[in-house]
Order: C-alpha cells, then structure tokens, then sequence
C-alpha cells in the first residue's frame, strides 16, 4: 500500500484542495468529517427542519423542483418527492464512467454538504463519506448531464446508491446488488428529508473532478513533452541553444515558456551528439518544430496554471440551489451554472492539441530521410524491406487528428430543457469528457515520439546522447528493444506510454537533471 492510499483526508467547512482530490479519487485516500463540520451541518440542519415545519412555501423544501418550484408540497408527501427526484434523475445512458470520475464526484459532493450551506443532514453526508471509505462505487453513465443545475444525472446515481437503490461495484471493481454491497461494508441506506434531494444533485463536481485531473495530468504530460522534444532536438542534429534562458524569460516573460525551455536546454546539457555539429554546421535554424518547442509547450504550461486557478476557487465554493446562507436565509442563485469550468476544460482541449500536433511534427520530420540529416527511411532497419516505424506515425497522425476534433469547445452550445427553466446550460460535463479523452491521446502521442526519438539517437552511433537523453534511452531499453528488423510494434508503444503514464520516464530523467518543471 502506497503513502498515498494511507493518507486520510479531512472535510472541514472551507473547501478542499486539488490533492485531497487525487488523493481520494485515484489512491483511495481515507476520508474522515470534522467535528466542527459535523456540527455546522447539524445546526444547520435544524434551521431547515424549522422552516419545513412553516406554513409558508420555500423552495427545495416545501416545494417542487425547477419548473414546478412553484408546487407546494404538503409534508406527508415530502419523502416521497426526494425519492422520486433522484429516481427520476438517474436518467444517465452510455459508457460507464471510469471509477476514479466517479470517486471524484462524489467527493466533491461531499465537500459542498460538508460546507453547512446545504442543510443537509449529517447522517446522509457522513453515508456518502462511508461508501467512498468502503469502495463502494455507483455506476454513472456518460450522458445525462448537461452542465447546469448541477451535473444532474451523474449525482443521481449516486445519490440513488445511497437509498439503497440503483447499481454499483464493490472495492474488487465487480458489480453486486446494492443493498448486498452496503450490507457488506455496514452501511445503512438512507431515507431523504426535505432538501436533501436536490442537495445531492445541484452542484459542478463530475466537471470539476475531472478538471483537476486533468490538470494534474497535464502537468506531467507537459514536463515529459519538453523531454521528448529535447530527445527529438538530438536525434535531428538539431541545436541546443535557442533554449538558452537569455532568449526567454528576458526577453519575452512568459513563466511556462522559460520552463521549458529550462527543461529542454537541461536534457540535452553535455550531449556529444549536440557537440558533435555545434562547428561548421551549414544550418542556419532549425524547423518550427525543433526551435519554437517552448513556445507552444510553455504556453501550454501558462494555460494549465490559469485553469488551477479556477480550479482553486471551485474548490473553495459550496454550490447548491437553493443554499442557506449564514444568516439562515434560504435563497435561490445561480451558482449550479458550470460556466467558469467549461470554459477552462475547453481551453485546455485546444493546448492539448497543438502540444500533440508539434510532436507529431517531429516525428514525421524523424522518419523523412529529405528532412532527418541522415537518418535512414522510416528509421526502419532495412528500408525497403523493413518499414520501421511508418505506421506508428500513422497512428500519431490519427490520435492527433482526434484531438483537434475534441478541441472544438463545447461551452458555446446550450440546448434549453425543463421547459425552458433551464434555458442556457455549460456543457460543462461534455467538455470535461472530452479533454479526458484529448489528455489520453496526447500521452500516446508522446510515447510514439519517444520510441521515434530513442530510435533515431541510437542511429546516431557512436555518437553517444547526453546524460540525460541516455536515461531516458537506457529507462526506455528495459521495456522497449532497440533498433532491428520489423516485429509486432503495438505492445511496444503500449510500453512506452505506460512508462511515462507511470512517472518511470520523468523519474530517469531528473536522476541526470534534478528537478524539472
């Protein structure tokens, strides 16, 4: 069991941070309630419980729900409504939603309720609390929200496994009834009380979840980018010194620029195969693709930080409609409305993109013997005989292709629902979905450059590469071979990414460089 999977999170009424989140939704982290939290929600709750005992309408809690808030709903029919709102709710169709979405979710949930802004009670939190605890996982599917008004039909499924109802899997992944899950870990389903319906559907979790992922993702995939580039920059004979610091932070203060470029200059620092053409080299410049690597990685990097911004303040926030204010004062807002992570979901889809889109570039440029400076056809062992890594670059090509379909954004749609109630939504969860996908892509675009690279460096013997780019190669050799007549290439750069997917690569790298990005 790692440090991670030992580590315990704790819910206080102030937010959460972007770790507690990792830590929880990928490593299984421990949550735990506050007694100072536990207390806020039960005061709260009260507040709640004397108001659903008033003659005088408020809504979510004595009355329905978006267009029929204007309902009122006597008291005997209350619990029934709550059921009826999350069974109606998990309306969800499609793929499964991977676990760790899901884990993400439903923390996130929690946070909010864990806020004393819900009036929710403490009971049904510290429920949710217990199935994350045990393992327990609803099952979401990949359509049903829309990205306003919360991220409706995910939060139903879930909110339906707490009452004991609907489909989950147990801590071993496989799917089992759900009161014999919940049976299992002693967990007792719960019964909704007015307001607690909508306070477990009525929030941007299932998009903020998986923006700080990818978020988190992206970081490394940027840093193992720069390393790639710096791979490729010595496998084409290609110069190290436009990523000298004078020419970036001094001149044009972009702080992502000047970080990878730092990156790249560090790889690639003591290279014999860099030295070797560094006198009498006719080359002027080097192509887009090689010189202008920290440019587009680095802006990159700048996105990236301005989309943990936003993420840093959703974190803070403790979204439901209606919220009870500090003053007790229940009141209806907007703040369900998934707009400021839409937009930063999409912004990362289109720097996901170009980042893929110039490493392809310098893998085409690898294979081209016109552009390679000696390099053979396709670095194929044989050419003519063998193909090399042709078709890899095939694959690059049509990942890359994808990626630039999924930057399309999707926060300029909306499509009106609840009879024109809801009549401008995010699509917030959309672009969240998608720019998992475009993150996935981009990796395996990474992997392909990364075999391309080591590749081509080898082909530069007996010229050695420096100590950097020789980790990278010596780390790659143990689960990849080297140069040689054709054979079965996808388990290979399956290898690949699951070496940079699982940090290996970075891990070699900083043995020869330090700390980078």
């Amino acid at each position: 069991m790692t440090t991670a999977q030992l580590a315990t999170v704790v819910l206080s009424t102030s937010g959460a941070a972007a770790d507690d989140v990792i830590a929880v939704a990928r490593h299984g982290a421990h949550v735990e309630l506050s007694p100072e939290a536990r207390e806020e929600v039960a005061r709260v709750r009260a507040h709640v419980d004397a108001l659903a005992k008033s003659d005088t309408p408020v809504y979510g809690i004595s009355t329905g729900f978006g267009a029929l808030a204007t309902k009122h709903v006597p008291a005997d029919y209350r619990t029934q409504l709550q059921k009826s709102l999350i069974r109606s709710h998990a309306a969800g169709m499609g793929p499964v939603v991977e676990r760790e979405v899901v884990r993400a979710l439903m923390f996130l949930r929690a946070k909010t309720l864990a806020s004393g802004r819900t009036g929710i009670r403490p009971e049904v939190l510290e429920t949710m609390i217990a199935l994350l605890n045990a393992g327990i996982t609803p099952v979401v599917h990949e359509y049903g929200s829309l990205g306003c008004s919360g991220d409706l039909a995910p939060l139903s499924h879930c909110a339906l496994v707490l009452m004991g109802e609907g489909r989950a899997t147990g801590p071993d992944g496989e799917e089992r009834p759900v009161p014999e899950l919940l049976a299992a870990a002693g967990i007792d389903p719960v019964v909704l009380a007015e307001k607690e319906g909508l306070a477990l559907v009525n929030g941007t979790d299932g998009m903020l979840g998986q923006l700080v992922m990818a978020i988190a993702d992206l970081r490394e995939l940027l840093t193992v980018a720069d390393i790639t580039a710096a791979m490729s920059v010595e496998a084409l004979l290609g110069t190290d010194q436009v990523f000298r610091p004078e020419l970036h932070g001094p001149l044009r203060p972009h702080p992502g620029q000047a970080a990878s470029a730092d990156t790249m200059f560090r790889v690639l620092a003591h290279s014999p195969i860099v030295a070797s053409h560094r006198e009498g080299d006719t080359r002027v410049q080097d192509a887009y693709s090689l010189r202008c690597a920290p440019q587009v990685a680095g802006a990159a990097r700048d996105a990236v930080e301005y989309a943990a911004t936003v993420a840093e303040r959703e974190l803070a926030a403790a979204i439901d409609n209606p919220v009870v204010l500090p003053d007790g004062t229940v009141t209806s807002n907007g703040n369900f409305h998934g707009a400021p992570v839409a937009y930063v979901l999409d912004f990362l889809a289109i720097v996901t993109a170009d980042v893929a889109s110039i490493a392809e570039r310098r893998t085409d440029r690898l294979l081209d013997p016109a552009r390679s400076h000696g390099l053979p056809p396709f670095l194929a062992d044989d050419p003519g005989v063998d193909s090399g890594l042709m078709i890899a670059q095939y694959t690059q090509a049509g990942l890359v292709s994808e990626n630039k379909r999924l930057a399309a954004p999707a926060s300029v749609d909306s499509i009106p629902s609840s009879a024109m109630q809801e009549d401008h939504v995010s699509m917030g969860w959309h672009a969240a979905r998608k720019l998992r996908t475009a993150v996935g892509n981009l990796r395996r675009v990474l992997a392909i450059e990364l075999v391309a690279a080591a590749r081509g460096i080898e082909l530069r013997a007996p010229l050695q590469p420096g100590p950097a780019t020789g980790a990278a190669l010596a780390v790659l050799r143990e689960r990849v071979a080297g140069t040689g007549p054709d054979r079965f290439l996808a388990p290979e750069l399956a290898a690949a990414e699951e070496l940079i997917a699982a940090g290996q690569l970075r891990t070699a790298v900083e043995v020869a460089t330090g700390p980078l990005g």
